[in-house]
């Protein structure tokens, strides 16, 4: 590899490393989402919840079951806003400005713990104000 090819290489990281962590900085000013309904009974399990949000604003969501999660990923797109992954267990749902009705959205995830292993997805009925 030539010096140049390096030098681009070496670019090309440290942007997406500052990409990431501005990403994280500004997720860190996002309010968590406030999930209604019941979480899933564990892994393997699907489940439904439930948030309201307004028109345009953003919140994380956070899951957090017991055990450990091996990936996730979104399984569904919203359809009146934009939802991005932060990390295996975070994501940024962004509502659509100047839209008010319902969206969802959702996410699978597989993990382990002691009492079972195995997929779920849970899907996010939004109400946008």
């Amino acid at each position: 590899m030539t010096h140049m090819a390096r030098a681009c290489s070496v670019l090309v990281a440290a942007m997406l490393s500052s990409l990431a962590a501005a990403t994280t900085a500004f997720a860190q000013n996002v309010p968590q989402c406030v999930v209604s309904g019941s979480p899933p009974a564990g892994w393997g399990f699907n489940s439904i919840g439930y948030i309201e949000i307004a028109s345009g604003s953003s919140c994380v969501l956070s899951f957090n079951l017991a055990g450990e999660m091996q990936s996730s990923d979104v399984s569904q797109n919203p359809a009146h806003g934009t939802l991005q992954q932060l990390d295996a267990s975070s994501f940024l749902y962004t509502s659509q400005a100047g839209y008010s009705g319902g969206d969802s959205f959702s996410i699978q995830a597989t993990g382990t713990s002691q009492t079972g292993s195995g997929s779920s997805i849970v899907t996010i009925n939004a109400t946008l104000q």
